[in-house]
């Protein structure tokens, strides 16, 4: 399974919110899966201090392999590498536009963004078939009575790619936090979709989505959960809406995009690594679903 592996260079740079901007890339050579689903997630590396682009390691023909070559790249050179998804391919072209969180100088990320001109160069590895979730999203909104989503600003853009894919006429209902009332943008999605934004205004990240999702009359019926946003929120929602809505585990697609007070580089919690031994279980789970519906 090849994963592949090219720079992208940026040609417009945009802000759709006052701390979101949103940056389109032209890519030396894009795969042509690129685009084709949604919530579709792909590893951007920035140059380290003095690199006009980062360092980048040719493609391998499977996931680990290229992460064992970035590996070896001497760390005074070795790119940061973070994950983003998708938010646009441009129809017949080459390029892709992805959105950018900006909260400063304080991660790699957002200082690059916040600085990001045409012409200024990137890394971007993948998408890989190996990391992306078995479980459509059309066909877990056609098996349910209707769709919960719930995240943050860092899953606007997953929320956008998954709202434009819905079914026409799937009941819908998203939560989403973001910093303020400025912070709000346009989502697609199908006609009668509920979208409620909540303002943090100063309080601590996921608070606000966690209260809101905890305190709302939903939809009767057996829903199909998507969470996705700071990683303890998260967790806090999940088990809320398993524990106290009776939701299945199997219902729920999650996923911890980033930690309060940590980057990417930290070490993980055990609280992470058993979330990600349960994303793997379920994600098998999902596999063998399929594997005997055949």
């Amino acid at each position: 399974m090849s994963l592949p592996v090219t720079y992208v260079q940026v040609i417009e740079v945009a802000r759709i919110t006052p701390r979101t901007a949103r940056i389109t890339f032209r890519a030396d050579e894009l795969d042509a899966s690129v685009g084709t689903s949604p919530d579709q997630q792909v590893k951007l590396c920035f140059p380290r201090p003095g690199q006009a682009a980062p360092v980048l390691p040719g493609p391998s023909e499977d996931a680990t392999g290229w992460y064992r070559a970035y590996l070896a790249v001497p760390e005074p050179q070795r790119p940061w590498m973070r994950s983003f998804t998708v938010r646009q391919r441009r129809p017949g072209t080459e390029e892709v536009e992805i959105d950018f969180v900006l909260h400063g100088d304080t991660g790699p990320a957002s200082a690059w963004a916040g600085r990001a001109r045409p012409g200024d160069r990137l890394g971007m590895v993948g998408p890989s078939a190996l990391y992306a979730s078995p479980l459509s999203i059309t066909s877990a909104a056609e098996a349910a009575d209707w769709v919960l989503m719930a995240g943050d600003e860092s899953a606007l853009p997953a929320i956008g790619t998954l709202l434009a894919a819905l079914p026409e006429g799937t009941r819908t209902v998203v939560f989403a936090e973001v910093a303020d009332r400025a912070e709000e943008q346009p989502l697609p999605g199908p006609v009668g979709a509920t979208v409620r934004w909540l303002h943090r205004d100063g309080a601590a990240p996921g608070r606000r989505l966690v209260e809101a999702v905890a305190a709302a009359d939903l939809p009767p019926g057996a829903p199909f959960a998507w969470l996705a946003g700071e990683a303890s929120a998260v967790r806090t929602l999940r088990r809320h809406l398993v524990e106290e809505r009776g939701l299945p585990k199997a219902s729920i697609e999650f996923s911890g995009y980033w930690r309060h007070r940590c980057t990417q580089d930290d070490a993980p919690t055990a609280e992470d690594l058993a979330d990600a031994r349960e994303k793997l279980a379920q994600v098998q789970v999902q596999v063998q679903v399929r594997a005997e519906a055949r």
